[in-house]
C-alpha cells in the first residue's frame, strides 16, 4: 500500500516524499481513509506508530480541497493536545505537511508571552493546536473564535482525562459548532475514555494499530530489584558502564527529577531535568541538547515528557515505577519508536511491587527481573506502597502533585478530582 493509494491530494503526497516517507504505518493505513471521507474516527494506537500523521494527512486534506478562499481566515480545525511539547511535535507536522498547500496554522500554549500567539491568530489561521488553558484564556479574551471549526481533533485523549482536563474539553465543545467532523487519537483507551469519545463523537469509525494496552513487541523490558536507597548507584553503573548515550529516565515527581539530575551531573554524566516547574525555554533546551548529544540523560516527569518526538531512543529507564499501569505503557513507548528496538529498565523496590504486578497484568506478561552484586534488595524492607505523608528515602523526592505521590491505583474518577487541584500550574503548560 502507498499513501498515493489512500487518496491524497498531490501537494501533500510531494510533503510526504520529501520527508522521506514511502509506505503508510498501519495505524495510517486505517485512519486516514475514514478521515477523508468525512467521518467521526476513534482511534488507538501506541506512541510511535505514526498517528500524528494518521489525522493530520486526511485533515489538510479536506481542509485544501473543500471550502472557498476567504480574505480573513477563520479556524476551520482545532487540535487539542495535553501538553506544551506535544502541541509544538503536532504542529511542526502540520506545517511540514502543509508546505506545499495553501494552509495556514499556528500552536498556541501557555507559559510563554501571549502576543506573538495573538499576532500569528490575528493574520488568519486554518489550522490551530492548542492547549487547553491558552486556548479557552484567549476565547475569553475575545481573542480567537472556534464558531468555524470544521473539524476538532482530540489527542492523547487518555492524558487529557488523566490530567484532570474534562471540564475544559467540555468548555471547549461548546464553543465549537455542533455539526463538524470529530477525531480522537490515543494510545490507550479506558472505559473513561470510550465514554467521553461516545458523548463527542457521532457513529465513530473506531481503528487500532495494536490491541488495548500493550507494550510495543520489539521493546526489551527488564527489571532490577533493588533496594530503594541504592537505585542512584545503580541507574548510575548502568548508565556509564553501559556507555550508554541517550537515556530518557522517568521519575514520579519534581523535585525526584532534580535531585537525581544533580547526583547524575556529580558522577560526571552530562544530564537535565524536565518538568512543569521549568520554563519552557529551558525545556526546548534541554531537549535539544538531548537530541544533539550534548546531553546524555534526560530526566522527566510523565506529563513533562508526553509528546517528546525523540527518534531512535535506544534506552528508557523508569527510575520510579508510575502508580497508574497505563503510564507504564507510555513511558516505554518512548523507545521502539518506528520499528526501531529499544530497552526498558525499571528499577524496583520493594514498595513497588503492586506496581510492578498491575503493570504486568496490564501488558499480559513477565518483565524479566535482574539483581546486580552489592545492589540486592532489602529483604527487611515494606512491600506497602508509599502512602502520602509517609518518609521517603534518597532519590525518591517529595511533590505536591498528589498523582506522583505514590499512592495505590484508585479509581478514575477519584484520580481526576485530585489531579484536577493540581492542574492549574500543568494546563497552560
Amino acid at each position: 500500500m502507498s499513501f498515493k493509494s489512500l487518496g491524497l491530494s498531490e501537494p501533500i503526497l510531494k510533503a510526504i516524499q520529501k520527508k522521506g516517507y514511502e509506505t503508510p504505518s498501519p495505524i495510517q493505513a486505517k485512519a486516514i481513509p475514514p478521515v477523508l471521507e468525512g467521518k467521526d474516527v476513534l482511534a488507538s494506537a501506541q506512541t510511535g506508530t505514526g498517528k500524528t500523521a494518521g489525522f493530520t494527512l486526511p485533515l489538510l486534506h479536506n481542509l485544501s480541497t473543500s471550502g472557498s478562499e476567504q480574505r480573513h481566515r477563520p479556524i476551520r480545525a482545532l487540535v487539542l493536545t495535553p501538553t506544551r511539547e506535544l502541541a509544538a511535535q503536532v504542529h511542526a507536522n502540520v506545517k511540514e505537511y502543509s508546505e506545499f498547500l495553501n494552509i495556514r496554522s499556528t500552536v498556541i500554549f501557555g507559559g510563554v508571552n501571549q502576543k506573538p500567539q495573538v499576532n500569528k491568530l490575528s493574520q488568519g489561521i486554518d489550522v490551530l493546536v492548542a492547549t487547553p488553558g491558552r486556548l479557552l484564556d484567549l476565547e475569553s479574551q475575545g481573542l480567537l473564535s472556534l464558531k468555524h471549526v470544521e473539524i476538532f481533533v482530540l489527542d492523547e485523549a487518555d492524558r487529557m482525562l488523566d490530567m484532570g482536563f474534562l471540564r475544559d474539553i467540555e468548555r471547549v465543545m461548546k464553543l465549537i459548532p455542533k455539526k463538524r467532523q470529530n477525531l480522537m487519537f490515543s494510545a490507550t483507551f479506558s472505559k473513561d475514555i470510550k465514554k467521553l469519545a461516545y458523548s463527542i463523537l457521532n457513529n465513530p469509525v473506531q481503528v487500532e494499530a495494536t490491541p488495548e494496552n500493550t507494550a510495543v513487541e520489539v521493546i526489551e523490558q527488564k527489571v532490577y530489584r533493588v533496594a530503594k536507597g541504592k537505585k542512584t548507584g545503580l541507574i548510575i553503573k548502568l548508565i556509564s558502564e553501559g556507555d550508554w548515550k541517550q537515556v530518557l529516565v522517568f521519575t514520579r515527581t519534581k523535585h525526584g527529577a532534580n535531585n537525581l539530575c544533580k547526583k547524575m551531573i556529580s558522577a560526571g554524566i552530562t544530564a537535565a531535568a524536565i518538568h512543569g516547574n521549568k520554563s519552557q525555554g529551558a525545556r526546548t533546551k534541554a531537549l535539544a541538547g538531548f537530541k544533539n548529544g550534548s546531553i546524555r540523560v534526560l530526566v522527566a516527569t510523565d506529563i513533562a515528557a508526553r509528546g517528546l518526538d525523540i527518534p531512535l531512543l535506544p534506552h528508557v529507564i523508569n527510575f520510579e515505577l508510575p502508580n497508574i499501569s497505563e503510564d507504564y505503557v507510555h513511558r516505554i513507548g518512548r523507545t521502539g519508536r518506528a520499528g526501531a528496538s529499544g530497552q526498558a529498565i525499571s528499577l524496583v523496590s520493594a514498595d513497588e511491587t503492586t506496581f510492578l504486578r498491575d503493570i504486568q497484568k496490564l501488558i499480559g506478561m513477565k518483565i524479566e527481573v535482574e539483581i546486580v552484586e552489592g545492589f540486592e534488595p532489602d529483604p527487611n524492607a515494606s512491600t506497602e506502597p508509599i502512602k502520602p505523608g509517609q518518609n521517603r528515602n534518597q532519590g525518591r523526592g517529595r511533590g505536591s502533585n498528589s498523582r506522583n505521590s505514590g499512592k495505590p491505583k484508585s479509581s478514575s474518577s477519584d484520580r481526576n478530582k485530585s489531579k484536577s487541584r493540581s492542574r492549574s500550574n500543568d494546563s497552560r503548560r
